[in-house]
C-alpha cells in the first residue's frame, strides 16, 4: 500500500496558513475543523507544519497562552515529508523515529494533501481486515482433494 491509496480513501481536503499568520487564528482554525495540525505555506512553497506539539510547547513558555507571536516563530520548518509514491511501511517507520504526527504529501513541489498517523493505522488495519477475509473465504472453499492431500 502506498500514499496515494490513503489519500484515496481519506480524501485531500487542506488546511494551510502562512508563516506570518497569527498564532492564535491558526489554533482557532485547528479547532473550528477539529485537524491537529497545519500546513504552513508561502509563494506557493511548503515552509513548514504547525502541529499541537508546537502549540502546546508555545503555551507552556508563555505561562499558559499562546501569546501575540506569529506562526513563524513556532512552527516545524523542516517537517518531514512522503510521496504519493511512499511505502505505507516505510510511512510508518519514519513517524516512529521522528515522532511525527503528521506527513505532508508532495508531488515534487506540490502540496497534494497531509496523512496523520491516524490514517496510516486506520489504512493498515482496514488492508489486514481485507487480508484476513480473503484467507477466511479461501480456506471456506478450500477443495476436498487438496484438504486431504494437506494431512
Amino acid at each position: 500500500m502506498r500514499v496515494v491509496d490513503i489519500l484515496k480513501v481519506k480524501g485531500n481536503t487542506l488546511f494551510t496558513v502562512t508563516p506570518d499568520t497569527p498564532l492564535a487564528e491558526g489554533v482557532n482554525t485547528m479547532a473550528e475543523h477539529d485537524i491537529g495540525s497545519l500546513v504552513v505555506m508561502e509563494s506557493g512553497e511548503l515552509v513548514g507544519m504547525l502541529t499541537f506539539r508546537e502549540i502546546i510547547k508555545t503555551i507552556s513558555a508563555n505561562g499558559g497562552t499562546v501569546g501575540t507571536t506569529s506562526i513563524r516563530r513556532v512552527m516545524d520548518d523542516h517537517p518531514l515529508i512522503c510521496t504519493l509514491e511512499t511505502d505505507v511501511n516505510e510511512v510508518r517507520r519514519m513517524m516512529l523515529e521522528r515522532h511525527a504526527r503528521y506527513l505532508p504529501v508532495m508531488d515534487n513541489r506540490t502540496l497534494m494533501g497531509v496523512i496523520s498517523f491516524y490514517d496510516v493505522a486506520k489504512a493498515v488495519v482496514e488492508e489486514q481486515q481485507f487480508e484476513n477475509k480473503m484467507l477466511k473465504a479461501y480456506i471456506r472453499d478450500w477443495p476436498a482433494e487438496e484438504a486431504e492431500k494437506a494431512d
